[in-house]
Formats: C-alpha cells, structure tokens, sequence
C-alpha cells in the first residue's frame, strides 16, 4: 500500500515554462525532416478506422514541438472498439505523460505512456459492456524518431533508402506466435482450432469460446482477459536519408509479404504509393476483408522535392544491410556516424504482456500533463489522484516483476490493479457483458 514515506514531487528539478519553450525553439532550428503522408482503402465490413494528426503538440502553444501521429484501427465484432480507440487512445496516450519533459525526456518517457493509455482505453471501453474488439498499430513521428505501439495483426514496416525493408511491430496472431500462445493457455485461455463434423480441425489456431485468432486487442471482453491490450512497442532513430513507413490493416498484409508491399509503392509520391499498395492487394487476392493503408514518408528537408518525384535510391550494397544498433554511452558520437549511412538505431523495445515489467520502471515523481488535483499518487493506467495508503503498487504480489521493493511506484488504483490481476489469469475482470 502507498504511505506517506513515498516519493514526493521533486520541485528543484521543475524547469520553468519560459526555459522550456526557448529550448525547444533552439532545438526546432536543427534540421527536422519533412512529413508527407498518403492514405488508401477499400472497404468490405465497414470496421478499419485510421487516425492522422501531425499538428499535436508537445508543448503548446510553441509549434516548434509539434509531431505526427498516423494509426489505423481494424475492429471485428462490430466497428465500436475501432471508433472508441480512434476517438480517445491519444488523449489517453498524452494524459500518462509528465509534464515538464524536454523533448529527449518526453521521447524517453513515450513508450511507457502508450502501454498506459492502450490499457486505459481497454478498460474504459469494457466499462461499457460491448463485445466488440479492435487492432490497434500507433505511430508517433517526431523529427527523425518514430516510436510505435501495436496490439493484434495491423503491421507498421519500415523501407529505407537502401532498400531494407524491416517490421516495426509483431503480429499477435496465436498462429504464429508461440509465445503468446504459451501466455494465454497459462492465464487460462483454451487455444484450439475450429472443429467440424467427425471432429476435423480446420483454420488457424484460436482463442475459445468466443473464436478470436489473436491473442492482443482493445476491447474483446467476451473472449477473457487473457487477451490483452498491452501493445508491443518499439522506439527507431532514423538517419538523416530518411525513410518510409507503410501501416496497414491485415487486408494489406493477408495479400502482401513485408517486401512486397515495400517494392509496389517505390519510386511514388506517398498519396499515389498508398493507392497503389491497395492495387496491389486487391489484385493478388481480391476484397475479402476491408484494406487499409497509410504510406508516411520522412524526407530530408534539402531532398524534398528530390524524393517527392523520384525512386528511393539504392547508393551501394553497404547501404542494403538494414542495421539496428543499440544505444550505448557514446551514442552521440555513434548518432553522427551514423547519420550518413542508411542506419536505423534502435532506441526501445519491449512486448512483454505484465505491467509490473512495462510499467515498473522510470521516474514517478512528475505530475501528468492533464488530470486531479495534485495528489501525491496517482495511478499510473487511469491518471486518478490516490490519497496516502490508497495506492497499490504495480509489483505487489506479482512474480513477474523485476522489483524487490513492492512498496515502491508507480501505483495503481484498486480497479486498474483488479484489471492487471484479470489480465494475469489471478481473478475475473468482475465485467460483465450486455
């Protein structure tokens, strides 16, 4: 339980807003890639939903911290997950947020805000009773730095100017990941294929009674708790050459491998790419599920009307080795070095479905940008202010956590802890559906 000997707010640390904005308008003077998007689809069900926003800001109202977010929506059982998502998983996303960041904290501080506000989205939208469910693959773009989160099977890839093509997500099908298969049966879940007449099993494997082939989503309380909206998250830095991201729906995916869908759309503009990932779909496998997609192009400011135009190049076979390089204490020189050279650093990645371990990490003391009224705690899923000894922490009787401190944040609320214990397999949501 929180006491009063937890962890204050460190005031001495409070950056004041005017320090803030000049910084960031130091920082905005360096050169920052151009965004330019396309989106394409065709619809059979009426259930894809996309999201784009590239005029949020970080800090407002200074539109040097602006930054881009581009995500899709794919619902099964009606389209109410899909629209709930759309409508409230940013706002969720920026609440969980601390304020006072500067850009590099806030990017830092990125990937454990969105595990919070997929859970909060989930939870809200099953406090509603319907049965519905979504897939959900979010992407923030801000400067050379892209960040995405994803739950179920709409991918997110990346193709470079030396023609690598790399995934940004993983698909949360129980066919082809046995991990996730191993989590959902040891929570309790049945995982098993559809069996007809004289017992023949057909299909991909599924998660029973309800029939869902993934083991992550938003909403889906019909099928059990064991299927949770924990998203896979994974934080890039790009070089100064650029690249191209490509989301999309599983219509896209169910048609295209990775490369394939990289390959179609080379050498187009973003819009012209989008519809042209779509063709290509539709004609290797027809309208069988609604097809969306996104194509996001992060251009170099001095290349813009260049790569506008014209192909990715391919500048030699060094280039072709998409590599991933880990950050390490000399970062910043390996940043420059990198720079010239088609190389991806990666800076986070973590899809570990247990809160204690997405969220059991990092500096609690900081107020979320929205919210109470100052309370000592607050929850680290909903943002609700705990009075002193109301809090539980996320590491409190959980084998799964790093911790030996249980005592210590973040800290939730009773409902979010009984929602992580449901999602665990430890007791029922206590939801009940309409």
């Amino acid at each position: 339980m929180a006491s009063r000997e937890g962890k204050r707010p460190s005031h001495e640390n409070l950056v004041p807003l005017a320090a803030l904005l000049s910084r960031e308008t130091r920082a905005a003077k360096m050169e920052k890639p151009i965004v330019r998007y396309g989106e394409a689809a065709q619809s059979r069900k009426g259930e894809d939903y996309l999201l784009i926003n590239t005029d949020t800001l970080r800090l407002p109202p200074n539109s040097s911290t602006a930054f881009s977010v581009f995500a899709i929506f794919d619902g099964h059982n009606g389209k109410a997950a899909a629209v709930f998502t759309r409508e409230n998983l940013l706002n969720h996303v920026l609440s969980a947020l601390p304020r006072g960041l500067s850009r590099d904290e806030w990017l830092q501080a990125l990937p454990r805000a969105l595990v919070s506000g997929f859970v909060k989205t989930d939870k809200e939208f099953q406090s509603r009773g319907e049965t519905s469910g979504t897939t959900a693959t979010f992407v923030i773009v801000d400067g050379w730095t892209v960040t995405v989160a994803c739950v179920g099977d709409s991918r997110c890839i990346l193709d470079t100017s030396g023609g690598s093509v790399s995934n940004l997500t993983v698909d949360h099908r129980l066919e082809d990941n046995k991990e996730e298969r191993e989590r959902v049966t040891a929570s309790g879940g049945e995982v098993g294929r559809l069996s007809i007449v004289g017992g023949v099993e057909i299909g991909p494997l599924r998660c029973w009674p309800e029939g869902l082939c993934l083991s992550r989503s938003i909403g889906d309380m019909d099928v059990g708790e064991f299927i949770v909206p924990v998203p896979f998250v994974k934080q890039v830095k790009l070089s100064n050459l650029g690249g191209r991201l490509i989301i999309a729906s599983d219509g896209i995916w169910d048609a295209l491998s990775s490369e394939a869908a990289a390959k179609a759309c080379r050498g187009l503009p973003a819009e012209l790419a989008a519809r042209q990932v779509v063709k290509e779909a539709l004609r290797r496998r027809g309208l069988k599920d609604d097809t969306t997609c996104i194509v996001v192009d992060i251009i170099p400011p001095d290349n813009s009307q260049e790569r506008s135009t014209s192909p990715l190049k391919k500048h030699n076979n060094f280039f072709r080795s998409l590599l991933f390089r880990k950050k390490s204490n000399s970062s910043n020189k390996l940043s420059k070095n990198l720079s010239t050279v088609s190389i991806v650093e990666e800076l986070f990645e973590e899809g570990s479905a247990m809160l204690a371990e997405r969220l059991g990490s990092g500096d609690c003391s900081k107020e979320p940008t929205t919210g109470g009224g100052g309370g000592i705690f607050t929850c680290a899923i909903c943002q609700l202010d705990l009075a002193p000894r109301e809090g539980i922490s996320v590491h409190a009787g959980s084998i799964f956590s790093t911790s030996l401190k249980p005592w210590q944040g973040p800290f939730l609320c009773t409902d979010c802890r009984d929602k992580k214990d449901a999602m665990e397999g430890k007791r029922p949501s206590g939801v009940k559906v309409i």
